[in-house]
C-alpha cells in the first residue's frame, strides 16, 4: 500500500468513492477523514448522495428520528439538483458548506442555511428551490440504491469504494488528523479488502465529535 506523502501522478492516484447524506453526523465525520487522507495518501476522493430518509422510509424507527428525517429531504435534493447542473465535481464542496453548518456551527437545517451554504460553496442560491420539489427524487433514489447494492440493505451512510471493494463506515470520532488518518486508511483497505471479511464493531461510547 502507499505509504508516501507525495504528490502522486494522475496515473498513480486511487480514487475512493463515498456516498453521504449531509444530515449524518458520522458520514459527516468519515467525510473529514477522507480529506484527510487525501493529503497523506495518494487518494482522491468522488462523492457520491445517498439518503437516510430514503433508506428509512419504511422502517419501523422512533418519532423523534422520523422527524428528524423529515427535515434532511431538503439538503440531499439540493446536492442531486446541483449535480444535475454543474456536474459532481461540485459536489465536495458543497458536502462542506452544509456539512459545517449543519454539524460544526449547529444551525437549523432549513432554507436559509441550505441557502448560505450554496453561498459558500459559490452556487446559485435558487438551488434551494429544489429542495421542497420531489423533481429530483428519483435521480436521489438510483444514487441511493447505487451504494446500498455495493454494501447490502442492512447498513447506512457513510458507504466507501476502493479499488471495486465497498463497505459501510468506518464510524469514528473524532477525526483522525495527518499520518494518523494515513494509518487508519490502510488498515480500512486492509481489512475490507480481505476475502470474506464482513464486520469490526463495537459499541459507541461517544457521540460525534467535530472539530
Amino acid at each position: 500500500m502507499p505509504q508516501s506523502a507525495a504528490p502522486a501522478q494522475d496515473q498513480d492516484v486511487l480514487y475512493a468513492d463515498m456516498w453521504f447524506d449531509p444530515a449524518c453526523p458520522w458520514a459527516w465525520i468519515t467525510s473529514r477523514w477522507l480529506l484527510e487522507v487525501e493529503k497523506v495518501r495518494p487518494v482522491k476522493v468522488r462523492w457520491h448522495v445517498m439518503s437516510l430518509a430514503v433508506l428509512n422510509e419504511d422502517k419501523d424507527v422512533p418519532e423523534d428520528y422520523r422527524a428528524l428525517l423529515r427535515t434532511a429531504w431538503s439538503a440531499v435534493r439540493v446536492c442531486v439538483a446541483a449535480e444535475q447542473r454543474f456536474g459532481p465535481q461540485v459536489l465536495g464542496d458543497l458536502y462542506t458548506a452544509l456539512g459545517t453548518r449543519f454539524h460544526n456551527r449547529k444551525q437549523e437545517r432549513d432554507d436559509d442555511t441550505v441557502r448560505a451554504a450554496l453561498a459558500d460553496a459559490g452556487l446559485p442560491e435558487d438551488l434551494v428551490e429544489a429542495g421542497g420539489s420531489t423533481d429530483y427524487d428519483e435521480a436521489l433514489r438510483a444514487s441511493h440504491a447505487e451504494a446500498m447494492k455495493l454494501v447490502g440493505e442492512d447498513v447506512g451512510t457513510p458507504v466507501v469504494q476502493v479499488e471495486g471493494v465497498s463497505f459501510f463506515g468506518p464510524v469514528l470520532t473524532p477525526t483522525p488528523r495527518g499520518e494518523d488518518a494515513g494509518r487508519l486508511w490502510d488498515g480500512v483497505r486492509l481489512v475490507a479488502g480481505t476475502d470474506g471479511f464482513f464486520e469490526l464493531k463495537r459499541t459507541r461510547t461517544r457521540g460525534p465529535v467535530f472539530d
